[in-house]
């Protein structure tokens, strides 16, 4: 996607956040404040080079790019299969306590095949990620979604979001809940189907790369 958008103009800085992409123990040991520093970090990066940033994220990302629009001086948030909660689970409330015991959860169940609610199985055996979720990690995205929440009303730039009606990953209703709940004039949804959670990556990606770069034209088109 940021090779897209580059190709249309458009500086791109792809953010690893604290704990991606290396090792699941590098995980355990980060928490939701370190992702935002990881935000905030590429956006100093990006505020040398650009005088309107906007924050692009999926799932997490998409999180993340919500609640640093409410923190940060940015243009627009192009938000991807973002969700609004965990699953409802008991065993949440206790999950950091849990994560003392059992570091990792599978990330599917062991009849399912790995790739399942993937489209795209040519882009999936070649998607990098932790074979397992860490335990810990679950307890911080928790409370990071709970500051979302709190915060969406303060969010007043322009929003754009993107969800797949096949995405079984996410609790349903999710983008339904952020339009309704974000405080910005300025706020689209876009429904996209015969995709899984990993939008960027799936059968549908041309049509959300297409809408991210209108979105960004439209947005600094009425800004200037």
């Amino acid at each position: 996607m940021g090779e897209y958008l580059s190709s249309q103009g458009f500086t791109s800085l792809g953010i690893r956040l604290t704990g991606h992409a290396t090792r699941p123990e590098d995980m355990i040991r980060s928490h939701y404040q370190d992702w935002i520093t990881s935000v905030e970090d590429g956006y100093q990066l990006l505020s040398g080079l650009s005088d309107m940033i906007f924050l692009i994220g999926l799932s997490m990302g998409g999180i993340l790019a919500l609640e640093m629009a409410t923190r940060l001086n940015v243009a627009g948030v192009f938000a991807m299969s973002t969700p609004v909660r965990l699953p409802d689970d008991p065993r949440l409330k206790f999950i950091k306590l849990i994560s003392l015991f059992f570091k990792y959860m599978p990330k599917h169940k062991p009849e399912d095949p790995p790739d399942q609610g993937w489209f795209d199985k040519q882009s999936y055996a070649g998607h990098k990620s932790y074979p397992l979720n860490p335990m810990r990690s679950i307890a911080e995205l928790n409370a990071l979604m709970a500051i979302m929440r709190q915060d969406l009303p303060l969010l007043t730039v322009p929003v754009f979001l993107v969800h797949s009606r096949d995405d079984d990953y996410v609790v349903k209703g999710s983008m339904q809940w952020i339009y309704d709940h974000v405080g910005s004039q300025d706020k689209n949804m876009l429904w996209v189907a015969g995709s899984g959670h990993v939008i960027p990556r799936e059968p549908a990606r041309q049509q959300v790369f297409e809408a991210a770069a209108d979105f960004i034209s439209r947005v600094t088109s009425k800004t200037s």
